[in-house]
């Protein structure tokens, strides 16, 4: 009887010469008919400690090599890329920011534009004029 042969993605690789690879399979809902996602994690053999977290890896069975490893790990599919919880979400030092305008600025302008104030909603205190010539 063949070995079965599996595609996943390396989830975790902080033991020493073992990954936890992540296999999503897709089914049809029994009553809905959706197809929906499943997955199943499998610790896999890696005896070069090769892989990391995010690559793309196929695992073969193999007899158990521990309670939870029964599978190897037989190479890489495709290059780990960036996961969200790692990546540097900060926004970098070199892109300019606006600064902020007072409220009062916003108010000036317009008064000096020669329009009125938005009016507050209902049950409000009217809208007062912009002050014309004061001085």
């Amino acid at each position: 009887m063949p070995k079965r042969v599996l595609t996943g993605t390396v989830v975790s690789d902080k033991a020493d010469k073992t990954v936890v690879v992540r296999v999503e399979r897709r089914v049809k809902h029994p009553l809905y008919g959706k197809i929906i996602k499943r997955s199943k994690k499998y610790h896999a053999h890696d005896e070069a400690n090769a892989f990391n977290t995010g690559e793309q890896v196929r695992i073969q069975e193999c007899a158990p090599l521990s309670k939870l490893k029964t599978w190897t790990v037989l190479d890489r599919i495709g290059a780990a890329v960036t996961p969200i919880a790692e990546a540097n979400l900060d926004v970098p030092e070199s892109t300019p920011s606006k600064p902020a305008k007072a409220p009062k600025a916003d108010k000036e302008e317009k008064a000096e534009k020669g329009q009125k104030e938005a009016k507050p909603s209902k049950g409000g205190k009217k809208a007062k004029e912009p002050a014309e010539a004061e001085s």
